[in-house]
């Protein structure tokens, strides 16, 4: 039997529902080889018996120290990663925007800029504080940028978000560098945190924010078949039974989550979202029941990767995954805009 996917225009891709099950399996498969080649690869070398020693508990001598160290921040990648990917999709889907991601539309930045505002002038300390607050800047930021780009005439096209995101990206940037310059003490953690990265991955970080990232992953995952009939254009699928603006709003609620947890302990990571629902879209189609696992594993998959390079191009210091994501996603939003002319899905 063979599924339809989604129609998006002559981008639409046909595979068999078997075929995307082993595709599934292979993308998991690949990404517990990551999380192994996390927790063994790094700056510092360590034996077969430190990485036993260290998964079973033991953290003593440098070796299974180190060990112990990557496991948590393993994690966090592969849970960061997971959340940018589909909430990237997400975004996609919602605004049918090929363009679409956390990073390119600003959502991530005003995430950092209330998180830097609380800490500089609030007070802000808390871990669950910084995830409130982060999902709050996202939200009005994605609010504000809809809102820029569906002026004028033609409404939200692609190209008009991806403008507003930009220069709300830009200006959010300037009022974080502001707020945190003449705070010296808070300026050199504000500026590492800004490049976005998984180093300081701890388990007391990830049990605060896996519950936002539970509750956004659920809420998009649900999400799918509205997404899908939304993909058929507002009029088609609001005669197809679809609450249009309640479809969109729920699967925005849950991008906006994800996001803004995400970034509360990563720091703003651009790119994810936009690499991976495009490179499985030629692959499985654009039938959301699919694409949102896929873009969730996958952008696990490719975070964990960037940290591992990001630990082996300049041994013994380390680049951090924002910067290695943002050096492969150059090429593909240049791609994707040339390929699609910045029209839409």
């Amino acid at each position: 039997m063979v599924e339809t996917a989604t129609p998006e225009g002559a981008a639409a891709v046909r595979r068999p529902r078997r075929a995307k099950g082993l595709w599934l399996l292979l993308l998991v498969a690949v990404l517990l080889g990551l999380m192994f080649a996390s927790i063994t690869v790094g700056s510092r070398h360590v034996s077969w018996p430190d990485i036993v020693a260290a998964l079973g508990g033991d953290t003593e001598g440098f070796g299974r120290a180190a060990v112990a160290k990557r496991i948590p921040r393993t994690l966090l990648a592969v849970l960061a990663g997971a959340a940018l990917g589909l909430a990237g999709a997400v975004m996609q889907g919602v605004t049918r925007n090929p363009l679409a991601d956390p990073g390119i539309l600003g959502v991530n930045m005003g995430a950092s800029l209330a998180v830097v505002t609380g800490i500089a002038y609030f007070g802000l300390s808390s871990s669950t504080g910084q995830i409130w607050v982060a999902i709050t800047g996202a939200a009005v930021t994605a609010v504000a940028v809809y809102v820029v780009g569906s002026l004028g005439r033609g409404g939200p096209t692609p190209l008009k978000l991806a403008l507003a995101g930009a220069a709300t990206s830009a200006a959010l940037a300037s009022f974080i560098t502001a707020v945190a310059l003449p705070r010296g003490d808070i300026a050199e953690s504000v500026r590492s945190w800004q490049i976005g990265g998984v180093g300081g991955g701890t388990f007391d970080a990830i049990s605060q924010v896996l519950p936002f990232l539970a509750f956004g992953g659920l809420v998009c995952l649900l999400s799918a078949r509205g997404l899908d009939l939304l993909a058929l254009g507002d009029e088609l699928a609001a005669g197809l039974g679809t609450r249009v603006a309640a479809a969109r709003a729920g699967a925005s609620l849950g991008a906006v989550v994800l996001c803004g947890a995400s970034t509360a302990v990563t720091g703003p990571i651009a790119f994810v979202g936009l690499v991976v629902p495009h490179a499985f879209r030629m692959l499985i189609g654009g039938d959301h029941r699919w694409l949102l696992p896929f873009s969730a594993l996958g952008g696990a998959a490719l975070l964990t990767a960037a940290d591992v390079l990001g630990r082996i191009v300049a041994r013994p210091a380390e680049v951090d995954v924002g910067i290695v994501t943002a050096l492969i996603g150059a090429p593909v939003f240049i791609s994707i805009v040339r390929r699609h002319k910045v029209r839409a899905l």
